[in-house]
C-alpha cells in the first residue's frame, strides 16, 4: 500500500515549512555577506506562499487556506510596514516578514496552533539579543571610533541638558525612598531610577554606535533600493533625496548616477543596518522545537 502524503495531510506542513527554512536560510546568508536579501527570494515566498495555499484550497476543498495565507500577509505587512517606518527593519528584513506571513498563514479561528505568533514572539527576544551582540561585536571591531563617537555625543548641547533632566528626576526618585515605608515600592523607585538612567545611555551608545561602525561613504553606482540615506542631498537648490525618504528608490538612485557622471554628486553617505534576517532563522528554528514560549509560561504558571 503506497503512503497517500496528500491524505494524511502532512504535505501543506511539510512543504510550507521547508520552503520558509530554505527562504530564511539563503535570506540570512547574503544579508550577512552584502546585507542584502534578494527580491526573487522575498517575493517568490510571497508568491508561492499564496499560490500553493490557493492550491491547497482547491485540493482538500478547504478554503481557509488561502484565507488563512491572505491573513497572514496582511498581518505581517501591517508589522513590517510600522517597523520599516520606524527605522528599524530594512526592506529585505520587512518583505521577508511578509513572505513567512502569506506561506504559513493565520488561522483567525485559533483552532490550530498558531506558529507565526509563536515566532513573532521567538523573533523579538531573538532580535533584541542578536542585535545587542552585534553592536558589541561593532564597538570592538571600531574602538577607536566608538569612543570618539560616545565622548561627542555626551558632550552635545542636546545631551548636556537631558543629563540635567535626568540627574534632577533621580535626585528626587533618591529622596523619595526615605519617605516611602513599604520596602517594594522603595525597589520600584530604584528600579525606575536605573532604568531611566540605562535608558539615557543606551541611547548615547546606539548614536555612538551608528557614527562610527554603521555610516559609510558610497559612490552612487553601488547604491541600491532601500540604502538609509544619512543627510539630505540637494543639487542645484533641487532635493534628491534624504533620510525622511526611508530608503532610497531606484529613480532616486538614477538621478545620484546621472550627477555622478557629471561631477556633481561625489560619494553618498549611508547608513548600514544590522543584517536582521539571521536573527528571524534562530527565532523560526527556535518556535519550531520549543514553540511559542508565552504558552510554556502559561502552562507553568497553571
Amino acid at each position: 500500500m503506497v503512503y497517500n502524503w496528500f491524505e494524511a495531510g502532512l504535505i501543506p506542513l511539510i512543504v510550507p515549512y521547508s520552503l520558509s527554512f530554505i527562504a530564511l536560510l539563503i535570506g540570512s546568508v547574503t544579508d550577512l555577506k552584502t546585507r542584502e536579501v534578494p527580491d526573487w527570494v522575498n517575493y517568490g515566498l510571497m508568491l508561492s506562499g499564496v499560490g500553493l495555499n490557493l492550491l491547497f484550497s482547491a485540493i482538500y476543498s478547504n478554503p481557509s487556506f488561502i484565507i488563512n495565507s491572505l491573513i497572514g500577509l496582511a498581518v505581517f505587512f501591517g508589522i513590517a510596514y510600522t517597523m520599516f517606518y520606524a527605522g528599524q527593519w530594512g526592506g529585505g528584513d520587512s518583505k521577508m516578514i511578509m513572505g513567512l506571513g502569506a506561506m504559513l498563514g493565520i488561522d483567525v479561528s485559533f483552532k490550530t496552533q498558531q506558529f507565526l505568533v509563536g515566532f513573532f514572539v521567538n523573533a523579538l527576544f531573538a532580535g533584541a539579543i542578536y542585535g545587542l551582540i552585534w553592536s558589541i561585536f561593532l564597538v570592538f571591531k571600531n574602538k577607536k571610533k566608538f569612543l570618539k563617537e560616545a565622548e561627542k555625543a555626551l558632550s552635545r548641547k542636546e545631551a548636556v541638558k537631558y543629563k540635567k533632566i535626568i540627574l534632577a528626576v533621580l535626585v528626587l526618585l533618591l529622596i523619595s525612598v526615605f519617605f516611602v515605608g513599604f520596602w517594594y515600592f522603595k525597589i520600584l523607585v530604584l528600579s525606575l531610577a536605573l532604568l531611566i538612567l540605562t535608558t539615557f545611555y543606551l541611547w548615547i551608545f546606539v548614536k555612538a554606535i551608528e557614527k562610527s561602525c554603521m555610516h559609510k561613504l558610497i559612490e552612487p553606482t553601488r547604491l541600491t533600493e532601500g540604502d538609509w540615506i544619512v543627510n539630505d542631498i540637494f543639487v542645484n537648490k533641487q532635493y534628491i533625496c534624504g533620510p525622511k525618504d526611508l530608503g532610497i528608490s531606484k529613480s532616486q538612485i538614477k538621478k545620484l548616477i546621472g550627477l555622478y557622471k557629471k561631477g556633481k554628486v561625489r560619494k553618498v553617505l549611508i547608513k548600514e543596518g544590522i543584517p536582521f534576517v539571521p536573527s528571524f532563522f534562530i527565532a523560526f528554528a527556535a518556535t519550531l522545537v520549543v514553540g511559542n514560549p508565552l504558552i510554556l509560561l502559561t502552562y507553568r504558571v497553571v
